[in-house]
């Protein structure tokens, strides 16, 4: 996700406090789109629009230890804490076992279209970003390297729905808000099932189901498109397998913990 539309240029340059918990959650706003947003298709809001319902704070339950989630046998192991060999060349590093992103994109070498997806992610300190809560814990997950299911510190932070934590970016927000605080390791368990064309005519959309930290954020959530910045989504035809990414937004998010299952 790219920085958002800002009110003013004054507070785009500068954290905004709000009535943060005791624990500082949603200590910092970044702001989005205004009334002159795009709709998006089948909804009443615009594309990141600042003032659409934030999802409800759950919180989740206790943290599990590294490793309790292990992969099935015919899980695809995409980073296993020692190589980034499933990967394309890159300017990502590894650090104590974790991937930290860097410039650019993380792509996988391997096509997938339907898949199960598991990931842990852990976002730095917030205050790395403070006079840019935009970038704040920003990365994301692009299937088919289209459809970005966010990445972002919606502990810290306060963004625009569509653009926080679990998220179909500037589609569908995440039912609730799971995260936990930064430093700490969070998971996403996916589903993901690909859209399908027949030649270049879109014959049914893709969907995705989504468990943040174990608990569900997106159930069965038709993918209206290319996922877009500031933009309505956007139906185009591509292969029937693509490579997945992970997003570099000046943020050094972490990762770990990465394996895939090709269910098509």
């Amino acid at each position: 996700m790219k920085g958002p539309l800002l009110i003013a240029t004054s507070i785009a340059l500068s954290a905004f406090n709000l009535s943060a918990d005791e624990d500082g959650f949603h200590q910092y706003k970044a702001w989005g789109s205004g009334p002159d947003a795009p709709l998006i298709p089948g909804t009443e809001f615009g594309v990141h629009q600042d003032d659409r319902p934030q999802p409800e704070r759950v919180r989740p339950g206790a943290y599990v230890a590294h490793g309790s989630k292990q992969a099935p046998e015919d899980a695809i192991i995409l980073f296993d804490g020692t190589s980034l060999d499933a990967f394309g060349k890159t300017e990502w590093t590894i650090e104590n076992g974790s991937i930290i992103a860097g410039k650019g994109n993380l792509q996988t070498r391997q096509a997938f279209g339907d898949c199960q997806l598991h990931i842990e992610w852990r976002t730095p300190d917030p205050k790395l970003a403070a006079d840019k809560p935009s970038s704040m814990g920003n990365s994301g997950i692009f299937f088919m390297w289209r459809y970005e299911l966010q990445i972002f510190d919606s502990y810290s932070c306060q963004i625009y729905a569509d653009g926080s934590a679990g998220a179909i970016y500037g589609q569908t927000p995440p039912l609730v808000n799971a995260c936990r605080q930064p430093g700490e390791w969070q998971s996403f368990d996916i589903y993901f099932k690909a859209p399908i064309f027949e030649g270049d005519k879109l014959a049914e959309h893709g969907r995705i189901t989504v468990w943040h930290n174990g608990v569900l954020i997106q159930h069965d959530t038709e993918i209206l498109g290319k996922t877009m910045h500031r933009k309505p989504p956007l139906i185009e035809a591509h292969a029937a397998r693509l490579p997945l990414a992970l997003q570099g937004h000046q943020s050094p998010v972490a990762f770990r913990n990465i394996w895939i299952r090709a269910l098509d």
